[in-house]
């Protein structure tokens, strides 16, 4: 079975999925987990997102991220800053992960899967639906539902709910 024309059966096959995760929630998670299994290693791009007011620090969240999937070997996560096929081809990738929860989401995710497309044949875009038990979930809800004081244990994973608890608690 050949993976590709331009891709050795036997080579390594390197996929990345970025995204500002702020936090990084079980429905990140879901799909990173499930790119893990089908990819020989799945680098987590952390974005700078210079236009989001974050939560967290890039830092914090390159760091939440290694800690939440510290369980899975074969993926890493590093920050990133620019266009996503320029950091694709600084690793060596061949493939984009993006995680669909609904129809907008595809929508989206289709116009820049062209769009990485044009700017870099070589790289393929793989999308995972959402598992149905996170398919509800969004960082920007975590994010809103904490600051309001909710419960979001069953939306994150320990290491992120500490973080998050400690951010809120001292913002107010």
């Amino acid at each position: 079975m050949s993976r590709s024309a331009n891709t050795a059966v036997n080579a390594v096959v390197t996929a990345v999925y970025s995204g500002t995760f702020d936090p990084l929630t079980l429905g990140h998670e879901d799909a990173i987990r499930r790119a893990a299994k089908m990819f020989d290693q799945v680098v987590i791009a952390v974005a700078r997102a210079h236009h989001k007011n974050t939560l967290f620090s890039l830092d914090e969240r390159v760091a939440l991220v290694q800690a939440a999937l510290a369980d899975c070997p074969n993926v890493k996560a590093l920050p990133f800053d620019g266009l996503i096929v320029e950091f694709v081809r600084a690793q060596n990738a061949q493939v984009i992960v993006r995680g669909l929860r609904s129809v907008t989401d595809y929508d989206y995710e289709t116009q820049m899967s062209g769009m990485n497309r044009h700017l870099a044949p070589e790289v393929d875009t793989v999308f995972l639906h959402t598992s149905a038990p996170v398919q509800h979930i969004s960082s920007t809800l975590v994010r809103e539902i904490a600051k309001l004081g909710g419960d979001v244990s069953g939306l994150v994973s320990a290491p992120v709910l500490n973080a998050l608890q400690g951010k809120v608690a001292t913002k107010h």
